[in-house]
């Protein structure tokens, strides 16, 4: 199992008297505390500094580095406000990009999107970083490892490629990209591969407040969920089976299960008592598997829909719960891939999801929100 965790945009700025900065202060502070030995990764997804100054970048490198997690930092369009990439290179590069990884068995590759375009939102991927793209893709699937995609914004948000970079994507094993850029949370499930956008840091502008985002991928099934800063330990995540929302291989069982299923969560938090589920009202006891992991059978399942929960609970009585719905097919008959169509944009939206943190509105600068 891969696990990460995301950042939202910062837009680290004297302006608002760096209150998105201290911001991140709390939440470096937070991921220290509890999720060292859980996590195997996590990103800054750009639109770090907002005006790409020299101070900026150098105040939000100071608190980066404190992080006790691999962090990894990508430019957005705000990082390339002065036409370059040399103070984010300074004080956040992990190294030149693009590179990628080897975690947990899974191939994860991270993009530059802005340095190739003119400034602003004018996102391209270029033609080196397409090419290595494909040549990566072509060995992750030779090896047979899964992919796992970072950048700034969707393949539908780029101004050039767009369509050949999704397709990339969507033919190459890749199973979940995460972004920035929108300002809000969203999932994108274009019927080959699950996007997910992190609320920003900095400039929120839909309810709730500040936090990160978490998520997986256990097998071939992706999950995520967003944490407020403000929210208690523990946290949970449902691992498999997938939703029926994030489905992407119909075909697999895995992803759609016959019949019983092994229901495996991660749970994140240093206190955690125990773990329970809840599916066609029976109760089940989950049993730790070291890591965070936490896993039993279901029992027997008729086909159909089922709502499963799972909740953990912490010493002193804390609880947490996260929810999917579960499509039981039977062996014969197994639902079929769709047709494919605007691979990479925000068409394929989930839409409002409140279990995993989406409230659905859309608002940002990029859709229905201020003009930042």
């Amino acid at each position: 199992m891969l696990c990460w965790m995301q950042f939202g945009d910062l837009h680290a700025c004297e302006q608002d008297d760096w209150a998105s900065f201290h911001l991140f202060e709390r939440l470096v502070e937070a991921a220290n505390s509890e999720l060292p030995g859980l996590v195997d990764l996590a990103v800054l997804p750009g639109d770090n500094a907002n005006h790409a100054t020299e101070e900026q970048f150098r105040r939000i490198g100071e608190v980066a580095r404190r992080l006790k997690l691999p962090l990894h930092a990508l430019p957005g369009d705000h990082d390339f406000e002065t036409g370059t990439l040399e103070e984010f290179e300074r004080h956040l590069a992990h190294r030149p990009l693009p590179y990628g990884e080897t975690v947990a068995g899974t191939r994860v590759l991270f993009f530059d999107i802005v340095s190739a375009g003119s400034g602003g939102p004018d996102f391209r991927l270029g033609a080196a970083q397409t090419r290595w793209l494909r040549r990566e893709l072509d060995g992750a699937q030779d090896a047979g490892q899964p992919a796992v995609v970072f950048m700034h914004a969707y393949p539908g948000d780029l101004h050039a490629g767009a369509d050949e970079v999704a397709g990339l994507l969507a033919a190459g094993g890749v199973r979940f990209v995460g972004t920035g850029h929108t300002h809000y949370n969203e999932l994108l499930n274009d019927g080959r591969v699950v996007y997910a956008a992190t609320r920003s840091t900095g400039e929120i502008e839909e309810p709730g407040g500040p936090g990160f985002s978490l998520g997986a991928l256990d097998g071939d099934v992706v999950s995520w969920r967003f944490k407020p800063l403000e929210t208690p330990w523990p946290f949970t995540l449902i691992t498999a089976p997938a939703d029926l929302r994030l489905v992407t291989d119909p075909q697999s069982r895995g992803q759609v299960p016959d019949g019983g299923f092994t229901i495996r969560a991660k749970v994140f938090g240093r206190d955690v008592a125990s773990v329970r589920a809840e599916i066609g009202g029976a109760t089940i006891e989950l049993v730790s598997q070291g890591d965070g992991v936490w896993s039993a059978p279901s029992g027997p399942m008729a086909e159909g829909l089922h709502g499963l929960a799972v909740t953990a609970r912490s010493s002193i009585g804390v609880e947490d719960t996260d929810r999917v719905e579960v499509l039981v097919r039977g062996p014969r008959e197994r639902p079929r891939r769709g047709e494919v169509f605007a691979l990479g944009r925000d068409v394929h939206s989930v839409g409002p999801w409140p279990a995993k943190g989406i409230p659905g509105g859309q608002l940002g600068p990029n859709k229905n929100g201020l003009k930042w």
